[in-house]
């Protein structure tokens, strides 16, 4: 089974990817590149994971880069700001849908863990997930922070994931922690989203072991 990983330099993403590629799954990594709404560490920290865990898994994981800022942009100016996180990972898995198809994976991989931060819980990842063709894979969805923790530690990424980095710039004062699909059409309805898609993986870039 092929799959692709939305992955960050941050803890929980990376430990995601490492759980699937473990149980088989051949794994192909998507970073959607926050710029400039986070710094250029954030880059070089998630192609220092992707080493690290091509290293952990034996696997190729080619690293695929798509350019983000331009979509957190879109969303801050049309869109309610407390619903600026659930959209921008709405976004990310609308692209990492349409980089599945033209990659024949058959499932998309996130690290959420549930209730750890406003975007990931059980609503909002309900409103971001609404309408997707392709099964999302949550492997730490039950897992807490310290556990998480442990094995990331295991894999090698903690302490590049720790690292010095700028917080993203685009979260809003008071996320929204119980969006719903109806306000995703709502809020859909302001953007292009189609055109959002597409201009991100015209962006995109291949980041080869």
């Amino acid at each position: 089974m092929r799959t692709i990983a939305l992955i960050s330099g941050g803890i929980d993403s990376p430990v995601a990817a490492y759980l699937m590629a473990e149980r088989g799954s051949e794994v192909i990594l998507l970073h959607m590149d926050n710029r400039p709404y986070s710094d250029d560490r954030s880059l070089v920290k998630v192609k220092d994971v992707a080493s690290v865990l091509r290293k952990a898994t034996g696997q190729k994981m080619p690293l695929l880069i798509a350019e983000h800022g331009s979509n957190q942009t879109d969303i801050s100016r049309s869109c309610d700001r407390r619903y600026q996180c659930v959209l921008c990972k709405r976004l990310m898995l609308a692209t990492a849908e349409r980089v599945a198809e033209s990659y024949g994976a058959e499932a998309l991989i996130m690290g959420d863990s549930l209730g750890q931060v406003a975007s990931q819980t059980l609503h909002n990842i309900k409103a971001s997930s609404a309408g997707l063709r392709m099964p999302v894979l949550r492997p730490l969805i039950g897992l807490d922070k310290l556990e998480i923790e442990a094995l990331a530690k295991h894999i090698g990424t903690y302490e590049i994931s720790i690292g010095p980095e700028q917080s993203c710039l685009a979260v809003p004062p008071k996320p929204a922690t119980m969006a719903s699909p109806e306000n995703m059409r709502d809020m859909e309805s302001r953007l292009d989203l189609g055109m959002m898609v597409e201009r991100t993986i015209a962006s995109m870039t291949v980041n080869d072991p």
